[in-house]
């Protein structure tokens, strides 16, 4: 049986895996550098206590990936009852809001009355004359983000809701960010978009969890395995394994041989035994992040290729998950007790005077994620690089300012923390600046290897959702069965404003 080496165990390489095992001869062969499965979308069990690194609704557009979701795990009916089984989708309801001016908005924004309050008469004008100038006096040249949000949400909405936030993110400013991240990751939405949708709720009957003609932005319901996003991929990683597929984990990949333009070996080095091998290979699907990839090739490489790729900038993350008896129910009148917490998935904290940048609460996400129900499970996360002062910072500091920061902004009473726990995630979010607009020599290079299948978030060095993850490593099965050489499609997953696997 012919072998197809599998660099790293998230969506990506899980995926490859399967549908090599269920659709082709290739016998995969999995090497995953941490000890976990599941990459970022694996689940980190605190006391058990369960944690989603970043927020995963499982939700696309594409149904393709829908039935393969609903395949290994099966969605809650009244023949599953998630208090009786545990391998379950549960359908839950969506709910992301801003918090700014120490209130809260709509995610995405909406001209809702409780929104126009908020802002104030002289705010909402303005943000209205200048979103009618965006319109009439588009940016023609449109290169950077802010040049994006601009055209489409105008300059006064751009400078509310849209430049904190974003560069509180990524740690720059809008201007040195590709346009490209917006299209990747805001795609078609809209202010008229937003208003459409608002207006079709009010006829709307349907209750189909797919909802495919909605923006990924504006989707009321998803998908979500009980015990979170890493329940998936520990059934997928299960499915590999029964069906003679080999994954290994605390592997490191740190060199390829190519020949003939292929790449005939690589080098895996045992992480806990120090101990290294090469491996022989017909095949490369790999997710590791791509400037690793290239400084790991020892043949010559043009030089050109290996400055775009020691230019790649990477926003590394923290969550630090917090157990508290309570939240502040600052968002109603209602008497506070200990059930009664706010119904968000996650909030975005738009407020300059903290450092904290998004808010998960688990119970909503699914309330099999907390031992005992009777408390709040909630993430606070943080948006920073290895050399920030933060990520060196040792716990016990960093869950003191998560503290602190939830009291500031009004969320909790100090004398109701209880435990907390600190979880740091590199190379998180590939970035879009840095040499990020020369990456098409990186791609072209790439694709001349003709045994080589990059895929995944880090592994194409895109902003990748979990679901287009996915597609890319099936497109590159696709294109090993068919025959087709030239790769284009796997990259034209995420690369447009709608793509073509959406309908």
């Amino acid at each position: 049986m012919k072998k197809a080496i599998i660099i790293g165990a998230g969506p990506a390489g899980l995926t490859a895996a399967y549908e090599l095992l269920t659709r082709t001869e290739y016998k995969p062969v999995i090497y995953e550098k941490s000890p976990d499965i599941g990459g970022i979308s694996k689940t980190v069990l605190y006391k058990g206590n369960r944690m989603d690194i970043g927020g995963h609704r499982f939700f696309s557009k594409s149904a393709r990936i829908m039935n393969w979701w609903q395949e290994i795990i099966p969605v809650q009916d009244k023949d599953i009852d998630p208090e009786k089984t545990d391998n379950v989708l549960l359908v839950r309801k969506r709910l992301s809001r801003i918090f700014y001016l120490r209130r809260f908005f709509d995610y995405p924004i909406s001209l809702k009355l409780s929104t126009l309050r908020n802002l104030g008469v002289i705010r909402t004008f303005r943000i209205g004359l200048s979103y009618l100038g965006a319109k009439t006096f588009p940016i023609r040249d449109e290169r950077t983000l802010e040049d994006f949000f601009i055209n489409r949400f105008g300059r006064e909405l751009y400078k509310t809701f849209f430049k904190d936030y974003t560069e509180k993110v990524w740690g720059v400013s809008c201007r040195k960010i590709s346009a490209e991240w917006g299209a990747q990751r805001i795609k078609g939405l809209s202010i008229s978009k937003a208003i459409l949708h608002a207006f079709r709720n009010l006829f709307r009957t349907r209750s189909d969890i797919e909802q495919r003609n909605t923006e990924t932005s504006l989707i009321e319901r998803f998908l979500y395995p009980k015990f979170g996003p890493g329940q998936m991929w520990e059934r997928v990683a299960d499915k590999v394994r029964k069906l003679g597929g080999e994954i290994h984990i605390n592997r490191k990949v740190n060199e390829f041989k190519l020949k003939n333009d292929q790449i005939s070996d690589i080098r895996v080095t045992d992480l806990k035994s120090g101990i290294s091998s090469w491996e022989s290979c017909n095949l490369i699907f790999s997710s590791m992040p791509v400037k690793d990839l290239i400084n790991s090739i020892n043949n010559h490489i043009p030089e050109k290729v290996k400055v775009v790729a020691n230019g790649l900038l990477y926003r590394d993350f923290i969550t630090v998950g917090m157990l508290i008896k309570k939240l502040k129910c600052i968002h109603s009148k209602k008497s506070e007790s200990k059930r009664d917490i706010l119904a968000d998935n996650w909030i975005y904290i738009q407020e300059r005077d903290v450092k904290v940048g998004r808010l998960q609460i688990f119970n909503n996400w699914s309330p099999y994620l907390v031992r005992n129900k009777d408390y709040v499970w909630i993430g606070m996360e943080y948006f920073c690089q290895k050399d920030d002062e933060i990520w060196k910072t040792d716990d016990e500091k960093i869950i003191e300012i998560a503290i602190s920061e939830m009291e500031k902004l009004g969320f909790i009473y100090r004398e109701d923390f209880l435990d907390a726990t600190v979880v740091r995630i590199p190379k998180t979010y590939p970035a879009y600046f840095g040499s990020y607009s020369e990456f098409g020599q990186i791609r072209e290079y790439t694709n001349s290897i003709s045994n080589l299948f990059l895929i995944g978030r880090n592994g194409m060095h895109r902003y990748n959702n979990m679901d287009h993850s996915m597609l890319t490593a099936m497109m590159a099965v696709d294109n090993i069965i068919s025959g087709n050489k030239t790769k284009d499609n796997i990259w034209q997953v995420n690369a447009e404003e709608n793509y073509h696997e959406e309908k």
